[in-house]
């Protein structure tokens, strides 16, 4: 992990076109700005990880699906 420090008005660049502005900063908290084409999507850790879980059950469900189906129809 690369740690860098920032002050508020204050950017960073990722690759050719990403950029992550400092917006703010109160106490413990950090208002970012980020600045990407429109083609990367951009989650929270949290809501990105519950997309990854929902995704790796559907799969095992529709896994465990075609094994039955082989089962029935095999």
């Amino acid at each position: 992990m690369l740690a860098l420090s920032r002050k508020p008005g204050e950017s960073l660049v990722i690759g050719n076109n990403i950029e992550v502005t400092i917006l703010e900063a109160k106490g413990e908290q950090i208002k970012i700005g980020i600045t990407a084409p429109d083609n990367i999507p951009i989650y929270r850790k949290e809501l990105f990880e519950q997309i990854q879980n929902s995704n790796r059950e559907a799969s095992e469900i529709s896994e465990h699906t075609l094994k039955n189906l082989d089962k029935i129809f095999g």
